[in-house]
């Protein structure tokens, strides 16, 4: 059984990226689209990772870290968030949030494979 990846990622390019990669290397990936379907998605799944555009226009990222990270068992899951490289005060506030790992679009993009095989 492949491990399971959640993303909180309404950007469709993202969305057809992600699942492209996911798929080439026998990842399985679950899309949602508010914070109270990630925290059942990841329970449901065991989740692996957890990854969240920083720039979502649907869901809060503080919130996702927040509620993620206040669940003792969900705590351990890593959440990695990805940003425009221009948007330095959304790193930060992501990285306060309680974000395990913050990048740049370009090294999410460029690292994806990387990413999705790691977690």
């Amino acid at each position: 059984m492949s491990k399971t990846v959640v993303a909180v990622v309404d950007d469709m390019f993202f969305i057809a990226k992600i699942r492209a990669v996911a798929e080439s290397i026998d990842v399985s990936l679950r899309f949602v689209r508010n914070v109270e379907a990630m925290i059942s998605a990841v329970t449901e799944s065991a989740a692996a990772l957890v990854i969240v555009d920083l720039q979502s226009q649907k869901v809060s990222p503080v919130e996702v870290a927040k509620r993620l990270k206040a669940d003792p068992v969900l705590a351990a899951i890593p959440l990695l968030g990805f940003y425009s490289h221009v948007e330095t005060e959304l790193r930060a506030e992501a990285e306060k949030a309680g974000y395990d790992r913050v990048m740049p679009r370009s090294a999410f993009s460029a690292n994806l494979a990387q990413i999705l095989a790691e977690s």
